[in-house]
């Protein structure tokens, strides 16, 4: 039973773009590992850009940069 969790910034990312990873993640793990998609948990975590950082700084203030 295969658990897959995918952690995203939280910037927009539509209900429909979310369903696409779940779907796709599902079936890439029962192309590859012949797993059974019944079986397969996909989370999805959205991190505020607050609380993600890269390179001494959140992404909310690389974004400010911008």
């Amino acid at each position: 039973m295969p658990y897959v969790n995918i952690k995203i910034v939280k910037e927009g990312v539509t209900s429909k773009q979310k369903e696409q990873l779940v779907v796709g993640i599902s079936k890439l793990l029962n192309k590859v590992l012949n797993k059974d998609p019944q079986k397969t948990y996909v989370v999805i975590d959205e991190v505020d850009t607050d609380n993600w950082g890269v390179g001494y700084e959140t992404v909310t203030q690389i974004q400010a940069r911008k």
